[in-house]
């Protein structure tokens, strides 16, 4: 069956057609968004959500999103969707940070301008028939210094803008690297120094605990007196009533905001200042932006149902579609090391270490981890995935190490799974052969090659004569096929282990009997989904 999508905002046809195109069902409602009671009964029949910024994806829609695999924002800005509730239902959200980033940088040019010649004030005169020649007196940009706050997609196309009118520009962002500030031309500062040296600010960053506020009072102080500040970011990274404030007092000459603290924005301590220009959130209106962001879902949206590949998503690794078909059979291969693992450990997890060996360590092993982890927990809520998993481990205090090293063994490459819990070490490795199926390779750092069933039986015991035989009698005598036996021992009379893939379910009762015998310490069913 093909994957269904529902489209509740405006989306051009284009857009739509590429769903069709891909292979993907859609229905295209695009005032449904603004009906949120209308939208929860009917959100269960999708596997995919597409909205822009009318629909709200709130907790209560998502408990109702019952089959629900992604949601596509079209745009940069995901307020609307509440990403922590879609993240344990498992639910990829993505956006589509680069389909607007010259509109927005450009808006933030404009408004730029328009602060520093107060423009809306003259044409507003102007027009009035007043001509008050003296009263408008701007400022040049040119030998400025602009500081940008966050200087990633869309600030670093601002610094380009501002380096081609002449301007100086400093950059404040944590994870800009100091060869990356030199390539495009600017001085990496602190924030403090960016305060004291800016004639004009603009902020790129998103608001998250670090960055809200991040002008407020405090901040504002710090700046150069006349400082003209400007915001198509976020509402809320500015303190509005605290900028309202050093406006009043002279310390700010003006300001230029897209964006506010509430939106729709009706009224703002800003509105009504001298030299503050305003307006409704137009960082991303271009009828180029808007076309371009709408393909831009459609198309991740598209990749993600039908290939499983995962671009721009806000809570899980990308996976390109180029790397997908490679990536898929070591996504199952790590699925099913720590679904052996969650199913035969008796205490909780309390550190996970991860080892990619060879070629495993070149590939994209956030992806890897994700499913890993997925394994590890689905023997306990089932409804996990790669989404959900990796929040359930941060929230549990699980400490979580990956190791990446060059090939040690004969193997290309392996993925080798250790789990310490409140009593006891396991680790269990694998690979995939070139006939695209998963291998266990190594369990208890005893070497095996065993063939990964729907249906197997993990037993360890002691070394002792006989254990074969006890093993393959008791099974046959209760009708239980072996497709293929694996064993292992540390050394001649030590610990010994054996994976028994079987051709069906085994009962308790047969289960019951191969744990009678004094030799045996552990017996456990296993299943995998090895589809």
């Amino acid at each position: 069956m093909a994957p269904r999508v529902l489209v509740s905002d405006e989306l051009s046809e284009t857009a739509v057609q590429i769903f069709r195109d891909r292979g993907v069902e859609v229905d295209f409602q695009p005032k449904l968004g603004k009906d949120k009671d209308k939208l929860a009964e009917i959100i269960g029949n999708y596997d995919g959500l597409a909205i822009r910024s009318a629909t709200k994806a709130t907790e209560k829609l998502i408990e109702s999103a019952k089959n629900l695999k992604v949601i596509g924002r079209a745009g940069i800005g995901v307020d609307n969707v509440d990403i922590p509730a879609a993240s344990r239902r498992g639910i990829i959200v993505m956006n589509t940070p680069f389909g607007n980033s010259i509109t927005t940088a450009e808006h933030a040019i404009a408004l730029m301008f328009a602060v520093a010649r107060q423009l809306p004030a003259a044409d507003t005169s102007t027009q009035a028939g007043k001509w008050e020649k003296s009263k408008f007196m701007g400022v040049e940009i040119t030998g400025k210094t602009l500081g940008v706050i966050g200087a990633g997609n869309i600030g670093s196309i601002v610094c380009s803008r501002a380096l081609g009118l002449k301007m100086n520009v400093l950059a404040y962002d944590p994870f800009l690297s100091p060869e990356r500030a030199q390539e495009m031309g600017v001085t990496k500062v602190e924030l403090d120094e960016l305060l004291a040296q800016a004639d004009f600010i603009t902020l790129h960053v998103p608001m998250t605990d670090k960055t809200r506020g991040i002008l407020g009072a405090q901040n504002l102080a710090k700046t150069k007196k006349g400082v003209r500040i400007i915001n198509c970011a976020r509402g809320g990274l500015v303190d509005e009533a605290a900028l309202a404030d050093a406006i009043k007092s002279g310390h700010v000459a003006g300001a230029g905001f897209d964006v506010f603290e509430v939106e729709p924005a009706t009224e703002s301590p800003l509105f009504g200042l001298p030299n503050v220009v305003c307006t409704p959130h137009l960082g991303a209106s271009t009828t180029e932006a808007q076309e371009n962001v709408a393909l831009q879902v459609a198309e991740q949206m598209s990749d993600y149902l039908v290939k499983g590949a995962v671009s721009n998503a806000i809570n899980m690794p990308s996976i390109t579609a180029d790397e997908a078909p490679r990536l898929k059979p070591f996504i199952k291969l790590a699925d099913v090391l720590g679904s052996f693992v969650g199913q035969v450990q008796e205490s909780a997890t309390k550190e996970i270490e991860i080892l990619y060996d060879g070629a495993t360590a070149n590939m994209n092993t956030k992806a890897l981890t994700s499913a890993l982890l997925a394994g590890l927990i689905r023997p306990q809520v089932a409804d996990v995935n790669m989404v959900s998993a990796p929040i359930m481990i941060k929230e549990k205090g699980i400490i979580l190490s990956e190791v990446k090293r060059d090939k040690t063994g004969v193997y290309d490459g392996f993925i080798k799974l250790t789990v310490k819990t409140e009593n006891q070490v396991r680790s269990v490795a694998g690979t995939v052969f070139s006939d695209g199926k998963a291998r266990f390779i190594q369990i208890k750092n005893i070497n095996m090659d065993a063939d990964v069933g729907q249906h197997m039986i993990y037993i360890t015991n002691t070394d002792v004569p006989g254990m074969i035989g006890f093993m393959g009698t008791t099974l046959g005598e209760a009708g239980v096929n072996i497709a293929n036996f694996q064993l292992g021992r540390e050394a001649n009379g030590g610990d010994a282990i054996a994976l028994l893939y079987v051709d069906g379910p085994v009962s308790e009762e047969v289960l019951d009997k191969l744990r009678a015998n004094p030799a045996i310490r552990q017996v456990k069913p296993l299943t995998f989904n090895i589809d």
